[in-house]
């Protein structure tokens, strides 16, 4: 999937607008935050609420494209829970934007239950 995705944006943008791509894999933890021993997770989003926040970031400066893949269900420690990339012209657009995206998805978008 990221393999494809990158070929995909290096095909699909001017090589003027593109410098950086930067991904992201958020893994189930096999702790929680508090140091609880996490069997799984529950876990579902929604649409349209990625959508919005998908198109906050897009609009951004030096942001050329951001993708992502989200895994719903109930999710074992290892797994993964979701891939996000994002691409654009200089590394000072795209990290601040990596940020900003990942800490609303968990806070907007998601919704985790850890199973212990």
């Amino acid at each position: 999937m990221i393999e494809e995705w990158i070929r995909d944006i290096k095909k699909q943008f001017s090589k003027d607008l593109l410098g950086m791509i930067l991904i992201h894999n958020g893994v189930v933890r096999a702790t929680s935050r508090d140091g609880k021993v996490v069997k799984g997770m529950r876990l579902s989003y929604s649409f349209q609420k990625l959508k919005e926040v998908l198109e906050d970031i897009r609009r951004r400066p030096g942001i050329v494209d951001v993708r992502v893949w989200i895994n719903e269900g109930e999710l074992k420690v290892g797994d993964d829970i979701m891939k996000v990339l994002i691409a654009g012209r200089l590394r000072t657009d795209v990290f601040p934007a990596m940020e900003e995206l990942v800490g609303r998805i968990k806070n907007e978008v998601v919704y985790e239950e850890e199973i212990y």
